[in-house]
């Protein structure tokens, strides 16, 4: 399929269908934190259109919810509250400020041997492994909701062709659903107490962020993972497209718009966003890369976050079948992370690289805490400075 041969009705259709790609994930992750699936619809569509806006409009990517701050999101709401934690989303921002600016100044080699695989390996078995209690937790709700949105999400992601591969979680959800309401486990009455056309909350009732230093801090060390997936996006997508979007426009402007798509999540109380790798899976598989399909798939997530019957019928769905399909979403992540070390061919028989992945995961999953008076980082944040810093002081084997 030749993106350039699209006629406008095509170019909707198939930006509808990356909408729906990227539609699971965008949705679910608000709701495991307790967030408006509206406003995190709207706060896609909109970043989406700024990271257009930044790199000229030329990189065909689609920026939504990342799996990767559920976990801090949901420690940093124990600590300051949701306010306060909404509002250190600002500090994901400064972290994609700081790397554009050093990719302009220094290049791309400088953040290798900055987060070198041994370090950004860890950080994503972390993340994965330190939510699997919390799958476990919703999943017990109806452990028989649980395994039937967990079996079907396997199913498709095994058996299934071409798109449909491509959103198991949409399926499993689906399909998890249209049982509980057999089994009248649902009740619509929100859902038809709710308009059909409504702004989402965000927007309604708006307020300022409020801000606060520790939510900051605690939430900067956390978008490293996603900003080394962002630099791995592009270059795939650079590759399915034909085209260098590393040096033109470059990194350092899919970096900043990535940044300041995360800055207007933070005030409009979204999750941050970043790119994704489904929407990048969809366009290997229909080699359609046109940026224009990208931004009508932005501008339908921003009519759907106006539907407020259907973000009431979002909110409806049993925490069951979100466990379920967490079952298999949260292990998928730590996958990731042992993939990352094994295709960059990590070298566990040097000393230093088992030191380095060792103290990051047990500080990690083990929950460590480091406090100065008020402020305390823990965890994901914690374990990944550690890494770098380990990275940095640690001698060098004689091959490298």
């Amino acid at each position: 399929m030749n993106s350039q041969t699209l006629t406008p009705a095509g170019k909707t259709i198939v930006g509808v269908q990356f909408l729906f790609v990227a539609f699971g994930s965008t949705v679910l992750v608000p709701l495991l934190i307790g967030l408006d699936p509206a406003t995190a619809l709207l706060t896609a569509g909109v970043g989406t259109f700024i990271f257009h806006l930044v790199t000229k409009g030329v990189v065909p990517i689609f920026l939504g919810s990342s799996f990767a701050f559920i976990a801090p999101i949901k420690e940093a709401t124990k600590l300051w509250g949701m306010p306060g934690t909404i509002a250190g989303i600002a500090g994901v921002a400064l972290v994609y400020f700081l790397m554009s600016a050093l990719i302009k100044w220094k290049g791309k080699k400088f953040l290798d041997r900055l987060f070198p695989p041994v370090v950004i390996g860890p950080v994503i078995i972390i993340i994965g492994l330190s939510l699997s209690a919390t799958a476990v937790d919703m999943a017990k709700n109806n452990w028989l909701l649980a395994f039937i949105s967990l079996i079907t999400a396997i199913i498709v992601l095994t058996f299934a062709k071409g798109m449909l591969k491509l959103v198991p979680v949409a399926c499993g959800i689906i399909v998890g659903y249209v049982v509980a309401v057999c089994m009248g486990l649902i009740d619509f009455t929100s859902v038809r107490e709710a308009p059909w056309l409504a702004l989402p909350q965000s927007i309604a009732h708006f307020q300022l962020p409020h801000l606060a230093w520790e939510p900051f801090v605690f939430m900067i060390p956390v978008a490293i993972a996603p900003v080394i997936e962002h630099i791995g996006d592009v270059y795939v997508v650079s590759e399915v497209a034909g085209k260098d979007f590393v040096k033109d426009p470059g990194l350092h402007r899919t970096m900043l718009g990535d940044g300041l798509a995360c800055l207007f999540a933070s005030f409009f109380c979204g999750p941050p966003v970043t790119t994704y790798s489904e929407v990048t899976g969809a366009m290997q598989i229909t080699r359609v890369t046109h940026p224009q399909v990208i931004r009508i798939a932005a501008a339908t997530a921003i009519v759907f976050s106006v539907i407020a019957k259907l973000n009431a019928l979002l909110q409806s769905i049993p925490t069951a079948v979100l466990g379920g399909i967490m079952l298999l979403l949260f292990g998928s992540i730590a996958s990731v992370g042992v993939k990352n070390l094994i295709n960059n061919k990590v070298d566990f028989f040097q000393t230093r690289n088992i030191i380095i992945v060792s103290v990051m995961l047990t500080m990690g999953i083990g929950g460590a805490v480091l406090s100065f008076g008020s402020f305390s980082m823990s965890g994901i944040g914690l374990s990944a400075i550690v890494g770098v810093l380990l990275n940095l002081l640690l001698p060098a084997s004689k091959e490298e």
